[in-house]
């Protein structure tokens, strides 16, 4: 059996907005992703509200339906009565007329269903079946006390809800045929899947109307042909009572919407602070015209007043089944995890920095009420502990101080207006200051030259290592200056090169004394060449003189 709503996984952001919106807190993030955990799950949709990336879908039966019609089986309509607030001007004579388009047989209200339950609802009273009623039209709210709640189950109304109810008229009217539920609901289709019996399929009034678009079909005017009747207004909050024929001398009659209500309403019947009562309970604000899967997005004062005047003031005329023929059966769904001990927990805090109470912010950020919940949650696997803003924040924090602090080069921020609004310990060495304060807020030409940041601030262009040498604090610094315009600031870093500056200047007068000393003995080398070769030369004329005149005495003799 697939899942009803899933996560597509290119989609999710980690922003972590479905766990803080879900009331059961089912779904678990794993490598960066989130999922859902079906058994506990209990279909509200929220999650698929609440999504901005829109990474939830439902599951769409819309191609199940049409292989049916294609095969010629008779394909019947149970259409939820919140359609008049989904489509407006729509009654159900149009919407059948639509949906007969589509391949329908024919299509009914589900209020025919809705009518049954409030009168199986108005003879448990009668009888005081229990000393607390609560309804079982929602489906969410039912597998609510299931999974969560396995002590209100007693007070559950075990009786079908109006899509079974009337989709089971529909099979004894026509043994053969395929009912489809249409409305605005994500968990009936959980409830079709585990109730097989008489609901086939379920679709959304998402999924029809872009069926609706594909075949290009409209839902144009004509007469509406039906009868009215009070338990259309099911779809709204305390539409069940306003259906009911209420006997106050019996119970008091209560509506609960939104799970968080019903919730709480849950705990107080089981501890007993409840007697004598009949609870309308609904998962969604505002009952199902506040469903997940309503196709459009509308006012709700507006889709209340439509279904309001849609549904008149009457019962609807027809046989009302026994009440064994009504009956559902609704079992404990156990969610078998074993809790964790104290000592499990207190390490989990530990490793997002809360070592004391006082560190427990229970700030909710990360969609858990308290932040033992939230180190429940990392224990079972379904939230990671990087989930929790104030430990990131701190994180972050402190990595960050860790790096300003301790680095050696000077880090100061400028406004748009040239303001220095923040500056390092090494900074502020820099530039001889020996409070901050003295120079926050002040123009940056009250320690440097503002030219370089205002030609940044104009022409946009970084300047990044370039060499300067700050002829007032005798220093020379690679400036690096960077605008940030989507926080109007400019920041500023300078590494100190004056060490390096004057161990290459010292090189270079070393380098430029060798090479003078080197010319110097070369230009004396060079004299004292000339010099033993003059001698040479002299000494050398004179010997030849003294041989050319010893060998002409020779050829005398």
């Amino acid at each position: 059996m697939n899942s009803c709503i899933q996560f597509k996984p290119s989609n999710c952001r980690n922003c972590y907005k479905c766990i803080r919106h879900c009331p059961v807190k089912s779904i678990r993030f794993e490598n960066n992703q989130a999922h859902i955990v079906h058994d506990e799950c209990i279909l509200c949709g929220e999650c698929f509200v609440v999504c901005p990336q829109n990474a939830k879908e439902i599951r769409n039966d819309v191609d199940k339906v049409k292989e049916v019609i294609k095969s010629g089986r008779p394909v019947y309509a149970s259409v939820a009565p919140s359609f008049v607030g989904n489509y407006d001007g729509a009654n159900i004579t149009m919407f059948a007329n639509a949906l007969k388009k589509l391949g329908f047989t024919d299509a009914e209200e589900t209020a025919l269903g809705a009518n049954i339950v409030k009168n199986e609802y108005e003879r448990m009273i009668e009888r005081n079946d229990s000393n607390v009623i609560i309804s079982s039209c929602c489906h969410s709210i039912n597998t609510l006390i299931q999974k969560y709640y396995p002590a209100a189950l007693p007070f559950l109304a075990h009786v079908m809800s109006p899509m079974q109810a009337h989709c089971k008229e529909i099979k004894k009217a026509h043994p053969d045929a395929f009912t489809v539920f249409i409305g605005p609901c994500i968990s009936k289709k959980d409830e079709a899947d585990k109730y097989p019996e008489f609901v086939d399929a379920v679709l959304t009034f998402e999924e029809l109307t872009g069926w609706f678009n594909e075949k290009e079909v409209k839902i144009e005017y004509c007469e509406d042909q039906s009868p009215k009747g009070r338990s259309r207004l099911f779809p709204t909050t305390g539409g069940i009572l306003r259906s009911m024929k209420r006997n106050h001398d019996i119970c008091t009659y209560i509506s609960v919407d939104g799970v968080e209500n019903c919730k709480n309403a849950i705990q107080d019947i089981i501890d007993g602070k409840v007697n004598r009562c009949f609870i309308e309970m609904s998962a969604c604000v505002g009952s199902c015209i506040g469903g997940p899967a309503m196709d459009k997005r509308k006012s709700p004062i507006g889709d209340f007043m439509r279904v309001d005047e849609y549904a008149g003031n009457d019962d609807f005329v027809m046989d009302i089944p026994a009440s064994e023929e009504l009956t559902k059966e609704m079992k404990y769904i156990g969610i078998n995890r074993q809790k964790p001990g104290s000592k499990a927990i207190e390490e989990i805090l530990k490793k997002m920095g809360k070592n004391s109470p006082a560190d427990e912010l229970n700030c909710g950020s990360c969609g858990y009420e308290t932040c033992r919940d939230k180190a429940m949650a990392v224990y079972f696997g379904k939230s990671d502990i990087n989930m929790c803003m104030p430990y990131l924040i701190e994180k972050a924090e402190s990595f960050s101080d860790t790096i300003i602090k301790n680095t050696p080069n000077a880090i100061f921020v400028l406004n748009e207006s040239l303001e220095i609004q923040q500056m390092n310990k090494t900074a502020r060495e820099m530039f001889n200051i020996k409070n901050i304060h003295d120079v926050l807020n002040e123009p940056v030409v009250r320690i440097l030259d503002p030219l370089p940041f205002v030609n940044v601030l104009n022409d946009g262009v970084n300047i990044r290592d370039k060499k300067v040498y700050l002829a007032e604090y005798n220093k020379y610094v690679e400036q690096t200056i960077i605008l940030d315009r989507s926080y109007h600031i400019m920041i500023c870093f300078m590494r100190d090169v004056t060490e390096e500056e004057l161990q290459k200047n010292k090189k270079e007068t070393m380098s430029k004394n060798t090479v003078d000393i080197a010319d110097k003995v070369i230009e004396k080398q060079m004299r004292v060449v000339q010099e033993i070769a003059s001698l040479l030369g002299e000494t050398t004329a004179e010997t030849k003189i003294a041989l050319t005149k010893l060998k002409e005495s020779l050829n005398d003799e």
